[in-house]
Parts: structure tokens; C-alpha cells; sequence
């Protein structure tokens, strides 16, 4: 995957309410706080990051969007709030070379949960990745998580099944739903 082409996969998304910005170390100092609420990993494998510091060099080394092992565009947005410039949440996707989403992930902040925004940004970034050449995207969700399986099937994903202890969720393995968007066939 040439950087060339996950930059231009990850531009920036605008939508009525929301601005997604690809993520950068800069994005740390916002998010920091907010990913130390215990609700946020209810559901998701994601750990609360150590440190501002050690976040911030993360996010620094991911910015130029490629797997280190060059095979996949590794893309992540933050998602900002238009109304007061607020950081609500972030959406990523890992892109291989056919080009296929293999993975497409989200999460938002407890108190901006119910209110569309998820869904919002979702279908946003999937409208982009499609309109820029990926023709299949895939996401999964905890079997049990009803608002983001809501959250997929709003953004035109579609349930294809269950993936057994397909991921650990506080050091206890748990099924996932998998779900797919394709992209519209072009004559």
C-alpha cells in the first residue's frame, strides 16, 4: 500500500453535523481524558491508554497511514462536532490491496451516544472509502452490542454471521457479528 494512496484514502470527511479529520499526535490532548471513562470498553478490546505521551507517540508513528509492513492503509479519523468544535469519537478502517475495509471500527464518547452521530460518521467514511475505489467493507461488533449493530446496519452494513471468540473483551473471549457494505456494482 503506497503512502500516496492511503493519504488520499484517509482525506477528510464533512457531514451536516460532523467533521472527521484524519487522526493525528495532536488529536492525543483531546482524547486522553475522554478514554478514561470505563464505559467506552464495555464492548470493545481497546485498552485505556497509559499516558498522554505514550498515546500521543502512537498516534505520531500511525500518521503516515501505512501498516509497518507496507500491505495495508492503516486510515483513523477523529470525529470533531461542527456545533462547538468538540471531539466526540473516532472511526478507523484497515485497508488491504484489493482494496477491501477489512476491518472498520468506531467508538464514541458516553455522552454523545444515542443522537446519530455514530451513525453519521460511519456511513460518512463508508460513502468515502467507496467513491475512492474499496469495494467491500467489513465490521464487527460484540454479539449483545445492539446500538452498534443499529449504528452498522443505519450505515448500510448487512449481518452475514457470527464469528466465534473472534475477539477478547476484558481477558474473556466473545463472539462477534460480522457485517458487510459493498460497493455498488458500476457497468
Amino acid at each position: 500500500m503506497s503512502p500516496a494512496l492511503a493519504a488520499h484514502l484517509a482525506g477528510a470527511i464533512d457531514t451536516p453535523r460532523l467533521l472527521l479529520e484524519p487522526l493525528t499526535g495532536a488529536h492525543a490532548a483531546a482524547f486522553f481524558p475522554l478514554l478514561q471513562e470505563d464505559a467506552l470498553y464495555e464492548w470493545i478490546s481497546m485498552t485505556k491508554p497509559d499516558s498522554l505521551g505514550d498515546l500521543t507517540e502512537a498516534w505520531r508513528r500511525s500518521e503516515q497511514r501505512v501498516s509497518p509492513d507496507g500491505l495495508f492503509a492503516w486510515l483513523a479519523w477523529a470525529v470533531r462536532r461542527r456545533s462547538d468544535g468538540r471531539i466526540i469519537g473516532r472511526v478507523d478502517a484497515e485497508i488491504d490491496a484489493k482494496p477491501e475495509a477489512t476491518n472498520l471500527g468506531y467508538y464514541f464518547f458516553s455522552p454523545f451516544w444515542g443522537q446519530g452521530h455514530a451513525s453519521e460518521a460511519v456511513a460518512a467514511a463508508s460513502e468515502q472509502l467507496i467513491a475512492r475505489g474499496v469495494r467491500r467493507l467489513v465490521a464487527t461488533v460484540t454479539v449483545g452490542n445492539l446500538a452498534s449493530a443499529r449504528v452498522l446496519r443505519k450505515a448500510g452494513f448487512e449481518f452475514t454471521r457470527i464469528l466465534p471468540a473472534n475477539d477478547v473483551v476484558r481477558g474473556r473471549a466473545v463472539d462477534d457479528e460480522e457485517y458487510v457494505r459493498l460497493a455498488p456494482l458500476r457497468y
